[in-house]
């Protein structure tokens, strides 16, 4: 697989943090790596945003040796766990201070001619550790082959070649900023950009024909005019990790020109279903199913659920980008799949009559059952996006010993910073909800907040909302009235 997925040539260069490599010069870092890792088989990269860590991804795969790629904002506890799960043979490039595991160096000016290794398909390319909603992270194990599968079929949807330079601001540590922003560009021979901080700025300047970020970033790419219409001469806008919101979506297609293209995936999944470049873009909806990879739609009793773009089932999927597992979880790995082999993202969905998927959201979290009805926490996040007075929110459901669960808006009014909101915008936008959508949808309550707990990537940290007491610190509460 090695040998298709780097290039090593290509017209256009790869600069991650101010460091410029040529598709060659790369290779034979790389390559000069690779020859240090002999007998060596799974090594923990602390994947700062540096060429350094592209340095030793790249050259570990070449060795066709495992890699933990480490988010370097871990916490005690965690990096514990990490290192302790996965047991690395050694640090490659730098490591967190105190670290009993050996280290190995990554030099940039090294070079050797690169001899290809022939390395089975079958074996684990990543384990990817991801945190799920509850306990600790569990090691995802994703094959060779499965990375493979992803890009290609991602560079079919995209129309995604050689002549294309990415621009982004993405973690290394992630599916989104390492295997796609990344081992993307190196796969098809293209160039990379990563702007380090994704600030408007840096988007603006980075001269790319495309560009990857998450919704917070594009929001503020929305909010600066003069940087977004740099964005012009792009060839393809893409969104992901998160839903984009409509106001948002709708403000970049009159700033940029382009309709941003949604996608989605997961650690175990790699990119499964992406709006084509070719194809209709919806904000909320992330596409089609990509090459080699089928979704489904099901109930709680494993019902099909009707295509019809309104009825909420959980999402499946199966195909080439699944993983193989979670390293040393057989009882996990086991519960996540279906007797008749379907992968259960946790994750539910709506799909319409042409295929294309709209995530409502994590069924721990999102999907509300309130009074009888199953009720998407997104959609209702995506109405109240569209109030003039409303910059973020979060939607989830709450016990309620009438209800089963209530409806309850976490909403960051726009001018939050400034001033208290008005004393009748709780009511406006319970009545703007039901006016959009239906009455049974509407919020039962709407707490303001100056902000919402995020994730690195973006993600609103809907458990830590849940964890919170009513009427808490900084939270002031209004009950709509009457209930569905």
């Amino acid at each position: 697989m090695l040998t298709g997925l780097i290039q090593g040539h290509g017209r256009h260069p790869v600069t991650v943090a101010g460091t410029t490599l040529t598709h060659p010069e790369l290779l034979g870092a790389a390559a000069r790596v690779a020859t240090d890792l002999a007998g060596t088989s799974r090594v923990a990269v602390l994947a700062t945003p540096t060429m350094e860590t592209v340095v030793a991804v790249v050259g570990a795969l070449l060795a066709g040796v495992e890699v933990v790629p480490v988010p370097p904002d871990s916490g005690h506890a965690e990096l514990a766990h990490v290192l302790s799960d996965s047991a690395p043979q050694a640090w490659l490039g730098p490591a967190p201070p105190g670290s009993s595991v050996p280290r190995l160096p990554v030099d940039l000016a090294g070079r050797t001619t690169y001899s290809p290794v022939e390395v089975p398909p079958e074996r684990t390319a990543f384990v990817l550790y991801t945190s799920g909603t509850t306990g600790l992270p569990k090691g995802v194990l994703l094959s060779r082959r499965a990375v493979a599968a992803g890009l290609d079929a991602l560079a079919e949807a995209w129309a995604w070649t050689s002549d294309d330079v990415l621009a982004h601001g993405l973690p290394l540590f992630h599916v989104h900023g390492l295997i796609l922003g990344v081992l993307g560009p190196l796969r098809v021979g293209g160039g990379l950009v990563h702007v380090g901080r994704g600030t408007p700025q840096a988007y603006a300047s980075a001269a790319a024909s495309m560009y990857f970020a998450v919704p917070t970033v594009w929001s503020r790419i929305a909010a600066s005019p003069e940087d977004a219409a740099a964005l012009r001469p792009a060839r393809l806008l893409v969104s992901g990790s998160a839903g984009l919101p409509v106001p948002v979506f709708d403000r970049l297609r009159e700033l940029t020109g382009h309709e941003v293209a949604e996608r989605y995936g997961m650690s175990e999944t790699l990119i499964t279903v992406a709006t084509r470049a070719d194809g209709t873009r919806r904000a909320g909806w992330v596409g089609v199913p990509v090459a080699g990879v089928e979704t489904r739609l099901r109930t709680e009793s494993g019902e099909p659920v009707p295509h019809d773009g309104e009825s909420v089932g959980r999402l499946e999927v199966r195909g080439a980008t699944l993983f193989d597992g979670y390293l040393n979880r057989p009882e996990a790995t086991a519960e996540a799949w279906t007797p008749d082999g379907w992968f259960r993202t946790g994750d539910v969905a709506v799909l319409d009559a042409h295929g294309r998927h709209r995530i409502v959201g994590r069924e721990s979290v999102d999907l509300i059952k309130s009074a009888g009805y199953r009720i998407g926490a997104g959609e209702i996040e995506s109405t109240l996006l569209g109030h003039p007075d409303v910059a973020e929110c979060a939607v989830v459901g709450e016990p309620d010993p009438d209800l089963g669960q209530r409806i309850v808006a976490h909403v960051v009014p726009r001018d939050a910073a400034e001033r208290d909101p008005e004393p009748d915008l709780a009511q406006r936008l319970v009545e703007h909800v039901a006016a959009e959508l239906s009455a049974h949808k509407r919020p039962h309550e709407v707490r303001f907040a100056t902000s919402l707990p995020r994730n690195e990537m973006g993600k609103v940290q809907k458990s830590r909302l849940l964890a919170q007491a009513p009427g808490g610190t900084g939270a002031r509460v209004s009950t709509s009235p009457g209930r569905p």
